[in-house]
């Protein structure tokens, strides 16, 4: 599922295509929005929200989408063949004059009031790429979840928004946190947390992760020369891939549950 960092350069790339023109075309093929007509309406911006999008118009309504596993935004010029969203994938289309989105086999659409985004997104943590970052607000959320692996807290979007599964396993194999150690033993979430954030930084800047330790299983770590193995972090059918060096993030006694 793409990570908040994808949304970021997401959300950018729809705001250099569609700000400040009016729709000419607009389409939302999706059962409870098939009927919203945005013809007409000017994008004032996209907000992105841990893994969630938030577009929002200038008549006060909010196109809220959410990518899930497969989903994705491309922009083409308009009146191109590949702009004319004949593809059975295309869920939403938003064109002006000059450029058309494409919303790609999007998993969540809704249309809401702008002032009730809340309703969509609120019970989400702060999102770690989030200018001002809530730190605190991230910890104290963290400290209510108690004894739970560490790697199952980073993927919990209620606690901090936006970190998936590589930056999960990143971060903790930066800090060489053994990916199970309850929540309550790590010895500086806060470092963790900064950790994830700035490493989210880069590849949105980059435009690709640095994957150390993601999507490496069987190949030798590299700090160490020990193969990389994976394992996995929440229960099925809601479990997720955790790749991790064993000597790297050894498990540590002092910090193991009792």
């Amino acid at each position: 599922m793409p990570e908040g960092d994808v949304l970021r350069r997401t959300a950018a790339r729809l705001d250099a295509a569609l700000v400040g023109t009016p729709l000419v075309r607009a389409e939302l093929r999706w059962p409870t929005a098939a009927t919203v007509d945005l013809v007409g309406r000017t994008v004032l911006g996209t907000r992105p929200y841990g893994k969630h999008l938030l577009t929002r118009f200038d008549d006060g309504r909010t196109l809220h989408t959410h990518l899930r596993m497969d989903g994705t935004w491309r922009v083409e010029p308009t009146g191109s063949s590949a702009a004319q969203g004949r593809s059975t994938r295309v869920r939403a289309l938003l064109a002006t004059e000059r450029w058309t989105a494409l919303g790609l086999l999007l998993g969540m659409l809704d249309v809401v009031p702008t002032r009730d985004e809340a309703t969509l997104v609120g019970h989400l943590g702060p999102d770690v790429l989030d200018d001002p970052f809530d730190l605190d607000e991230a910890l104290r959320r963290w400290a209510a979840r108690g004894a739970t692996p560490v790697a199952e807290v980073l993927l919990d979007q209620t606690v901090v928004a936006g970190i998936g599964t590589i930056f999960m396993a990143e971060s903790l194999f930066a800090e060489r946190v053994w990916p199970w150690t309850p929540a309550d033993a790590v010895p500086d979430p806060g470092r963790v947390l900064r950790v994830a954030r700035r490493l989210m930084q880069r590849s949105v800047l980059s435009g690709r992760p640095a994957e150390r330790v993601h999507g490496r299983n069987r190949r030798p770590c590299v700090r160490c020369g020990t193969p990389i193995t994976v394992g996995s972090a929440r229960p099925a059918p809601m479990s997720r891939p955790v790749f991790w060096c064993p000597r790297c993030q050894a498990r540590d006694a002092a910090t193991s549950p009792r």
